[in-house]
């Protein structure tokens, strides 16, 4: 996909408490030209891309600068296909579930519940099976096809931003490792408190930049990919909720569940595995719990 200058911009503020005190920390190594949506699908596996990125100097948030514009994200992210995802749907549940517990000890209760960057459904279907009444909005059309086809869950399509939603109305709304994709973070926040009830929490999980795991891996880092044009860490997340009006209940490392199938796929040098028949279907029913603590599990309540 071709670019333009107009698909990106230039911040001379902090996208999350506005600071004017930034610089430049490193220098990308994605070419600011033609770009596939492959690059930026869920399970991609471009490790250590990077966008040229800024840092500051207040709250040390770190961010894409030049950064990809509203209507280029939303062109890219429509056309992604990702079956993928789809076929970790079995740990991707394990994955949320501690998440529906969480909420139910906060609130003492069930509700509505709104997932931003709902995917293919899976986490509103599950939280469907607990009781909760799901819904929620995603950008790609073959993920909202799929959720439609596979869990029969009306999703909004298009942008979080863009969408029509009633004020006041939701007891939850989620964003698992979707902050992280979007230009204006601030302003999805924003939305958030305005569409929960009095009281009503926000569950955020995203990659900690800050995490010994990310120290440990370096330019290597699993979380550096093109999708993602934010890096938080736990300090700059809090001032982002605190300043939008939210009270910090509970901060916890989020745990991820995959089968030995899908991490072997992420390496080349081990792809040749999973070319057996057999060893492919037999590393499919093998899950593996990866608790690296290198992603923020965050809820925050909407305060008056």
């Amino acid at each position: 996909m071709k670019k333009t200058t107009s698909d990106f911009f230039i911040r001379t503020e902090c996208p999350v408490c506005l600071s004017s005190h930034i610089k430049q920390v490193k220098k990308g190594n994605i070419p600011y030209y033609d770009f596939d949506p492959d690059q930026i699908k869920i399970t991609d596996k471009e490790y250590g891309k990077i966008w040229d990125l800024s840092q500051c100097e207040d709250c040390t948030h770190v961010f894409a600068n030049p950064c990809p514009s509203p209507d280029y994200i939303q062109s890219l992210y429509s056309q992604i296909k990702d079956p993928s995802y789809e076929e970790e749907a079995e740990g991707r549940e394990k994955n949320f579930l501690p998440i529906l517990w969480n909420l139910i000890e906060i609130l003492s209760g069930k509700g509505e519940i709104f997932d931003v960057g709902a995917a293919t459904g899976i986490f509103l279907n599950l939280a469907r099976k607990y009781g909760w009444t799901p819904a929620g909005v995603e950008t790609s059309n073959w993920a909202v096809d799929t959720a439609a086809e596979k869990y029969h869950l009306r999703i909004n399509k298009g942008a979080f931003e863009s969408v029509e939603l009633k004020k006041n109305h939701y007891q939850v709304v989620t964003m698992i490792d979707f902050i992280e994709h979007i230009p204006h973070p601030q302003k999805a926040v924003h939305k958030a408190r305005r569409i929960l009830r009095q009281d009503g929490v926000l569950c955020l999980v995203t990659p900690n930049q800050k995490s010994l795991a990310a120290k440990i891996s370096g330019s290597k880092w699993w979380h550096f990919r093109p999708a993602h044009i934010h890096y938080f860490n736990k300090s700059s997340l809090q001032t982002l909720l605190k300043d939008s009006g939210f009270q910090i209940k509970k901060i916890r490392n989020y745990c991820w569940t995959f089968s030995a199938h899908y991490l072997i796929s992420r390496f080349e040098s081990l792809s040749f595995l999973l070319k057996n028949h057999f060893l492919s279907s037999f590393f499919k029913k093998i899950p593996i719990k990866l608790a690296l603590g290198d992603s923020i599990e965050i809820y925050a309540q909407k305060k008056e």
